[in-house]
């Protein structure tokens, strides 16, 4: 992709055909409105309102210094907007770009850098065009504007007079619609371009079959400019007229934006073989024949290539649908996604997909989240439960209200950035275009080196030297070389968000696959990031029932989030309320409730040590209700068991909140709750050790024993607990400092610090949270750390691609140039190996990444 920014060009101080911005009044006048935030007084008002004034046509002004914004009424037939815009600017006073408007454009022929190059040239000759930004592996160009300049038809009419069909307009004030190419309605191999093509190779082949094969049949037809011409030679140009018209069309244009790309440097090797061989009777129609059929199948295959780039990146904005079935009028309608809004219920029957991100408001059903999660198995789906548009109901009826309009859900924003990833230029990247602006005027000064010289220093004849040059010319162009990264990131980064990961640039698939440690944030990350209750202890006689029961009456009033967790594990196993009367929360300790009119206590050991009994002798159940792990494992003798030293301090070094249930007279039992470790976090851990990743870090501001616990549970290398946030921070510069490369992973917006320091910030469980899509620079988007290592590994061999692909194709590209001199490369080999044969491989290794599939549970 190629991103430009440069300063209008002055205008001739024509009116301007746009009107000035917009629509005129009803007297003829039109209005322009800027912004002019510095104009923040009367005096400044007076002097801007004088300054505009000044000019004939100006009927009023009305300069708003609360708003700092200037309205002018003026004659579209005596001044224009850029008029007004430069006498603000000469009072002293910046007019600001916020009501610049944007336009995408589609342009699908535009499929290699030496096409963007020429797109540039065009746009930026266009008065008013402030920046663009052309994106050759998806066929697409933004252009920021001032509609008080230039218009969107005048855009449209610099980008086709570069040579390249505009096929898709979508911007402000545009509707989106557009007519489709050629290519688009029919196969790439049956259009227009392609047929011309194929007949141009029947000639060829005809010219070849005369020339070698059948010589006595090669007769004389005539003369041409006194060269004498041969049925194979009337072959030969015949097939350079149908093949090459073309090639020197863009050549044409090539010239006239003067840029020296593949399509002009082919033209002049086309030109200069017939000029050759009418002016100078070289023969070189066999050539320049070879040239335009090989060359047009070249830019046949490379567009085909770049296609398969491109369908990557279309499977995901095809996946929302066009319509939805939406309540309304007492019953229900099929309408186009745009015209539903937030607030409506639409309607998803099974095996329908969600049109629109919103929340079920009745039905229920499992829905399969992968094309945004990327998770394998179905989610239930209940009332107030969130979906997402693209995402497919599996099996119930569903009503869901509408949460965000077309064109701002989840999908949409995720297909935006994943568009936008290239902005984002890796350094190999960089390198390649600071390169390839050497590499083409170097070998055309090779190019005329070699036709000058070798017939003194290598002793070959002029028309040798000649075609030598012109093979040359053919190797002249990068090509293949400028699109080997790009479409590698491409590939990479639709392949990752196919899979639940979206990464928000080509530099940040690059960081990712070059990471040496990795920092994890604990709750929410390698936890849960919710308590859930992992051990009952019924005690003297009770059973787990009668526990959970007394807890339940005790933390049903508390707003403790440890209550919650026991709350939500007695209403699962189906436990009695008991009544409850006098609740009173014992600050620091735990609570205290009558229960059916007996006093009962929850809370910490402390506190049951503070009503008299002995922790240290205590009896566990083992009739009539279940006995855990943990106590037959305290339990040594007359399961006896000694709370203090023994089960508690177990407990909690598993990480583990332990809370005691009584009375004042007897212990009933003893609850143990945790935030729960991801099942999948330590086979993630592992992982990512095994695909070479030096170190991992815990960093958490839980206290040193659930830290450890937690870091010997999930297997880190190392772990630090207490820290504060701007602790965490300190930690994560001190990695960047040790290794080359650092990934945060955190669960959004509490860890953005942390995450911000390291080298790459990974936010879990992302889909649906807009600050945690715009913040990271990768979000998994489902709540699942497996995909970590799919991340990693995907990144890596990304940057082994990259490598791969810059490297061959200059590589190729130099060998061949280096050995044209010495008559080892025919212009057919130049033209297959080097352009088409490269762009072809380079982008067939850059497809091989979207093979890389997460880990499933069995592997």
């Amino acid at each position: 992709m190629n991103t430009h920014e440069h300063d209008p060009p002055e205008t001739d101080g024509s009116p301007d055909p746009t009107g000035g911005g917009s629509p005129p009044p009803d007297d003829g006048g039109a209005t322009v409105e800027l912004a002019v935030p510095t104009m923040d007084c009367a005096s400044c008002a007076g002097k801007v309102e004088n300054s505009v004034r000044s000019l004939d046509g100006v009927r009023d002004v009305d300069p708003q210094v609360t708003t700092g914004t200037l309205r002018v009424v003026y004659d579209p037939e005596t001044t224009d907007a850029s008029a007004i815009r430069e006498r603000v600017e000469a009072a002293g006073y910046a007019v600001e770009d916020d009501a610049l408007s944007t336009l995408q454009l589609s342009a699908p022929e535009m499929d290699c850098g030496s096409c963007a190059g020429k797109v540039e040239s065009a746009l930026a000759r266009v008065p008013g065009v402030t920046a663009y930004e052309t994106q050759p592996t998806l066929g697409k160009i933004g252009v920021t504007y001032d509609a008080t300049r230039t218009s969107e038809g005048e855009i449209v009419a610099a980008v086709e007079s570069a040579g390249y069909e505009v096929t898709e307009t979508t911007g402000e004030g545009t509707t989106g619609e557009g007519t489709e190419s050629d290519g688009d309605e029919r196969s790439l191999w049956r259009s227009p371009r392609a047929v011309k093509t194929w007949i141009s190779g029947v000639f060829v082949a005809f010219g070849l079959l005369f020339e070698f094969i059948i010589t006595g049949a090669n007769v004389q037809i005539g003369t041409l400019l006194e060269s004498e011409l041969l049925l194979a030679d009337l072959l030969f140009l015949v097939a350079v007229a149908v093949g090459g018209q073309a090639i020197l069309r863009n050549g044409y244009y090539s010239a006239r934006n003067r840029n020296l790309d593949i399509d002009l440097l082919m033209s002049i090797a086309i030109l200069g073989a017939l000029l050759a061989s009418l002016g100078f009777g070289e023969g070189l129609y066999f050539e320049a024949a070879t040239l335009a059929f090989l060359f047009s199948v070249a830019e046949l295959l490379e567009r085909y290539s770049m296609d398969r780039a491109r369908e990557s990146l279309a499977e995901l904005m095809d996946l929302s649908p066009d319509e939805a079935t939406v309540k309304r009028d007492g019953g229900t309608q099929t309408v186009p996604v745009e015209d539903v809004h937030v607030g409506d219920v639409v309607v998803v029957k099974p095996g329908e997909k969600i049109p629109m991100d919103g929340t079920v408001v009745d039905g229920e059903s499992a829905v399969n989240q992968a094309p945004i999660t990327g998770e394998s198995v179905p989610v239930d789906k209940t009332d107030g439960d969130e979906v997402y548009a693209g995402t497919i109901n599996e099996q119930g009826y569903l009503e869901v209200e509408v949460t965000a309009d077309a064109g701002e859900d989840t999908l949409s924003n995720i297909v935006a950035m994943v568009e936008d990833a290239q902005s984002n230029k890796t350094e190999r990247e960089q390198f390649v275009e600071r390169f390839s602006a050497y590499y083409t005027p170097l070998v055309v000064g090779f190019a005329v080196l070699v036709t000058l010289a070798s017939p003194f220093v290598l002793g070959t004849t002029w028309s040798t030297a000649f075609v030598h040059g012109l093979t040359l010319l053919v190797l002249a162009c990068p090509c293949a070389f400028v699109i080997s990264t790009p479409v590698s990131v491409v590939s990479g980064i639709t392949s990752a968000a196919k899979n639940g990961v979206l990464i928000k640039g080509g530099d940040h698939l690059e960081a990712m696959g070059a990471v040496e440690a990795v920092a994890f944030d604990k709750t929410g990350t390698l936890t849960k990031g919710e308590l859930t209750v992992t051990d009952v202890v019924p005690l003297h006689g009770n059973s787990e029932a009668d526990v959970l029961k007394c807890a339940r009456g005790l933390e049903a009033r508390s707003e403790h989030p440890i209550g919650d967790a026991i709350v939500a594990e007695a209403g699962s196993a189906n436990v009695g309320k008991p009544d409850i009367e006098g609740f009173e929360s014992l600050t620091g300790k735990g609570v205290r409730a009558d229960l059916g009119g007996t006093p009962h206590f929850a809370g910490k050991p402390g506190l049951f040590e503070e009503l008299g009994f002995d922790l240290s002798h205590v009896h566990a159940t083992t009739d009539g209700g279940l006995v855990t792990q943990t106590a037959h494992q305290m339990c040594e003798r007359n399961n006896c068991l000694d709370l203090l030293e023994d089960v508690v301090p177990a407990l909690q070094s598993e990480g583990k909140t332990v809370v005691l249930v009584g009375t004042e007279t007897e212990l009933e039992g003893l609850i143990a709750v945790a935030d729960e470790v991801r099942p999948e976090a330590a086979a993630a851990i592992s992982r990512l050790k095994a695909l070479g990743v030096e170190r991992t870090v815990m960093l958490t501001g839980d206290n040193d024993r659930t830290a450890k616990a937690i870091a010997e549970q999930v297997g880190v290398d190392d772990y630090r607990a207490e820290l504060l946030p701007d602790e965490k921070v300190a930690e994560v510069e001190s990695l960047v400092e040790e290794y080359d490369g650092v990934a945060m992973v955190g669960d959004g917006i509490n860890d953005a610090p942390a995450l911000a320091s390291a080298t790459v910030g990974v936010a879990m469980g992302a889909a649906g949270t807009d600050t945690a899509l715009e913040t990271a620079d990768i979000a998994l988007m489902g709540d699942d750390l497996s995909k970590l290592p799919y991340l990693y590994e995907l990144a890596h061999d990304a940057n082994g691609v990259i490598r791969q692909n810059v490297w061959a194709s200059l590589a190729v590209k130099a060998g061949l140039a280096l050995a044209v001199p010495f008559n080892y490369v025919p212009i057919w080999l130049a033209v297959l190996a080097g352009d088409a044969g490269m762009t072809t491989a380079v982008t067939g290794n850059a497809m091989r990444l979207s093979r890389i599939r997460p880990a499933t549970d069995d592997e």
